[in-house]
């Protein structure tokens, strides 16, 4: 096993460059993937694992995905890529594998979740996570303001990144494949709206959530067969998207399984 103790090693720079810069990301194909846990996740969507880095003393190779590559670092080096303690000494670089619209393979009635120019990462992993639960059958990013690679967003998603078919795309080019498989477009929006348990979501269904701070562009409002709102009965006229992602999911389950 190839052994790393020194924090200047060019593997070792790649690996953080990796963890913070999208483009490196992007130029090489790789992201990162923590924890033993995520990497089974990881593994079983199918995914190719890279380079398997281990904390000496901390992780043992058993029970561990199979890796061409596997690298031995000192304790100095793990935790400089590490972003967390808790991932009992063991980080991945993971080669990508974008997903694509024509890619999704969906029942008869999809029970899907649209974001529009979704910014923060851990938004994205905290609605992911939320889709897992709800056995949401496909999560669409549109028009995305951070890459689906980024690790806030996959460390967020506690592995739900990789159970829940996740597609980037435009706006323009989501409509459309929505429109043309007669898929219902509910867009979440305080104006012009109707109670969101007052709204049928047992039939092929796409809830879509605009930012916290914009909401949804006319494109998508206009778009839409329904729009649908969260009664707010405080001062604060919005929650969090992932925690309004996660009411409307779960009031679709509740309605498919009455």
């Amino acid at each position: 096993m190839e052994q790393i103790t020194s924090l200047q090693n060019p593997k070792i720079k790649q690996l953080a460059a990796l963890q913070q810069k999208s483009s490196e990301r992007r130029r090489t194909g790789l992201f990162v993937v923590e924890g033993r846990q995520e990497l089974m996740h990881c593994q079983q969507a199918g995914f190719e694992i890279d380079t398997l880095f281990i904390c000496s003393g901390m992780a043992v190779s058993d029970g561990l995905p199979p890796c061409e590559r596997t690298v031995q670092v000192s304790a100095a080096v793990y935790e400089k890529i590490a972003y967390r303690g808790s991932t009992e000494g063991v980080v991945a670089e993971v080669r990508q594998r974008p997903l694509q619209l024509a890619g999704l393979q969906l029942p008869e009635s999809p029970l899907m979740v649209v974001l529009e120019s979704v910014e923060k990462p851990g938004n994205l992993g905290a609605v992911l996570r939320s889709a897992d639960a709800a056995g949401v059958d496909a999560v669409i990013v549109c028009d995305p303001l951070c890459d689906l690679y980024n690790p806030n967003m996959i460390r967020a998603s506690v592995g739900a990144a990789f159970t829940v078919p996740t597609v980037a795309c435009t706006s323009e080019e989501c409509i459309s494949f929505l429109r043309g498989r007669g898929i219902q477009i509910l867009t979440a929006q305080l104006q012009d709206s109707s109670l969101y348990y007052a709204t049928d979501m047992r039939r092929a269904t796409a809830i879509v959530m605009g930012t916290e701070h914009a909401g949804l562009t006319q494109q998508w409002r206009h778009a839409a067969d329904a729009h649908i709102r969260i009664p707010m009965l405080g001062r604060i006229d919005s929650l969090n998207v992932s925690v309004s992602a996660a009411i409307l999911m779960f009031e679709a389950v509740r309605q498919r399984q009455a």
